[in-house]
């Protein structure tokens, strides 16, 4: 993210810090995709990702008014706070089958054997996404599809860029053997 976005973020922290109903409603607007993205990624189930936004812009609202800015970047807090609420929801669960996880497939077109194969893709590496070791998946959702820089991803799970690099090596490692058998996932996004 660039500067312009971290100032526009605690401009309206600010905002909401002091109670504007309309600054919460203009940073739910903002965030709300990626922080579901970033649920649906983790939990596999968009209802529970939904769940966990809700209660990560309830603490934006309660703690808004006690931010410091300087200390952490916004974007990086609120990160943080989805992944640990997503990890204290997987803690709580006991291997139980996923009933949406597909939610998040692309729309290839009107082709209906187009949307099975692209369907069956985003399954396949949904399946290999989840059985990575967490640390590597926490990296990889982070880099890729939060589409945070590599500095900013390792400040967000508390790692040295090195050992972010590392975990991102690993993981595509794994998820290359992984899908390799198929051949058709191997030159798309991780």
């Amino acid at each position: 993210m660039t500067t312009d976005s971290s100032d526009s973020d605690d401009a309206l922290l600010v905002r909401v810090g002091r109670g504007e109903p309309q600054a919460m409603r203009e940073m739910v607007a903002r965030k709300l995709p990626r922080m579901v993205a970033l649920g649906v990624r983790f939990l596999g189930r968009r209802s529970e990702a939904e769940e966990v936004a809700q209660e990560v812009f309830l603490r934006v609202w309660k703690q808004a008014a006690d931010w410091q800015p300087g200390q952490a970047r916004f974007d990086t807090w609120l990160h943080r706070v989805a992944m640990n609420l997503c990890y204290d929801r997987l803690r709580g669960r006991h291997d139980e089958a996923t009933d949406d996880a597909l939610d998040d497939a692309p729309d290839p077109g009107p082709a209906p054997d187009e949307a099975l194969q692209a369907a069956q893709r985003g399954a396949r590496l949904a399946a290999a996404l989840k059985a990575l070791p967490t640390r590597q998946r926490e990296a990889l959702v982070l880099q890729y599809y939060q589409e945070l820089s590599n500095q900013e991803a390792a400040t967000v799970m508390g790692v040295t860029v090195e050992a972010l690099e590392s975990l991102l090596s690993r993981a595509r490692r794994a998820l290359r053997a992984q899908l390799q058998p198929g051949g058709d996932l191997r030159n798309e996004k991780p």
